[in-house]
């Protein structure tokens, strides 16, 4: 009797793959207050490490090379942190001013809601978003991220230490292992790269998107536009969903102080800039920069914010990235899994090869005598 060696089957591979997924984000989830942190700081490195290279050839010696690296993340750092910092103070004041303008606005529109026949309920949850509290607690979450990004200082500053410290030897990598390991050196350059090319996209395009609408909110006379032209080019580094995020506010402010005709005047605006920029144009250009289907690019945004809180929205695509090339790219057999993630570089590797029958002795079959 013969029978075939065989692995796991495939319902039981899958079932250990989500168990050491669940652990293995669990753990992240634990850890989110070290991890988010850490995540920004090689993100911004990632980002103004290229800085390096050109100054070393031009004949700048290492160690300022490495300095000019430190203070760029620095730059970068300490500007999103006032502009978060600024966005936070200024949101709280504005609803502490307008708390009972806020209050009347709510039961506004709860009465307006209720005659149009919704149940008193439904226009309760739709007047929630006026209450102060619900507010309040968005300028809460600007103030965590920009705790996350004051925690970052310190990471950044240890890591890009470190990583320039060892940049000299890290440049040597391929001619030394490119024979062995030449895939993996090609998978981290191209992580580096499509992460690089994300921010440079998104940071672009949030600052037409700024622009636009801060000019717009100071021509309607809406109170602190620059807050909100703030919250516009954050906000547009979340995929899919940002536009509403950076809406909703300004709206709601526009609201209280100009009633619906002034609201409305807001959120066409932003619906004619944000959704031609945000929707329609800068998703192909992000799709064809790093490579990920919308579907996956929103998915991303909701399930690495439930993992490591509001910096997770941010970091979504980048992190994204980073496990795919950690766990499918290198995997032969997942080039139906890369594909359907938006990789158009991934290959079907064809059917594995069979194995060989094994006598049940254990022993390999004995080779067939000829006739003759």
């Amino acid at each position: 009797m013969e029978h075939t060696h065989r692995g796991l089957a495939p319902s039981t591979r899958i079932l250990l793959t989500v168990a050491a997924a669940v652990v293995a984000l669990a753990g992240v989830h634990a850890a989110r207050g070290v991890f988010g942190p850490i995540a920004l700081g090689a993100v911004i490195v990632i980002i103004v490490l290229p800085l390096r290279a050109p100054l070393v050839r031009r004949g700048w010696p290492s160690w300022l090379a490495n300095t000019v690296v430190i203070v760029a993340a620095y730059v970068i750092l300490a500007i999103l942190l006032a502009m978060l910092v600024y966005a936070g103070i200024q949101f709280g004041d504005l609803v502490a001013q307008h708390v009972d303008d806020l209050r009347r606005a709510a039961t506004d529109l709860t009465d307006r809601l209720t005659d149009l026949g919704l149940q008193a309920s439904t226009a309760d949850d739709a007047a929630r978003w006026l209450d102060p509290s619900k507010l309040l607690s968005i300028g809460t979450k600007i103030s965590g991220t920009a705790v996350s990004v004051a925690g970052a200082f310190f990471f950044v500053l240890a890591y890009v230490i470190f990583m320039a410290a060892d940049a000299a030897r890290y440049s040597h990598a391929r001619g030394l292992f490119g024979a062995t390991r030449g895939p993996v050196i090609d998978r981290a350059t191209a992580f580096n790269d499509g992460v690089r090319r994300y921010f440079v996209v998104n940071a672009s395009f949030g600052a037409v998107v700024a622009i636009v609408d801060g000019l717009a909110l100071w021509l309607l006379d809406i109170p602190a536009p620059a807050v909100w032209a703030i919250l516009a080019f954050v906000t547009n580094f979340i995929p899919n969903i940002g536009f509403v995020l950076g809406l909703v506010p300004p709206a709601v402010l526009a609201l209280v102080v100009g009633g619906w005709p002034l609201a409305l005047a807001v959120v066409a605006i932003y619906c004619v800039v944000n959704v031609v920029l945000q929707v329609l144009v800068q998703p192909k250009f992000v799709a064809d920069t790093v490579n990920l289907s919308l579907t996956l690019s929103f998915a991303s945004v909701v399930f690495w914010t439930f993992v490591i809180g509001p910096l997770g929205a941010i970091l979504a695509i980048p992190l994204t990235l980073l496990l795919r090339t950690l766990v499918l790219e290198p995997d032969p057999g997942a080039g139906w899994l890369r594909w359907l993630s938006g990789d158009p570089g991934a290959r079907d590797p064809g059917p594995a090869p069979e194995a060989e029958p094994v006598s049940a002795s254990g022993r390999d079959p004995e080779p067939a005598q000829d006739a003759g």
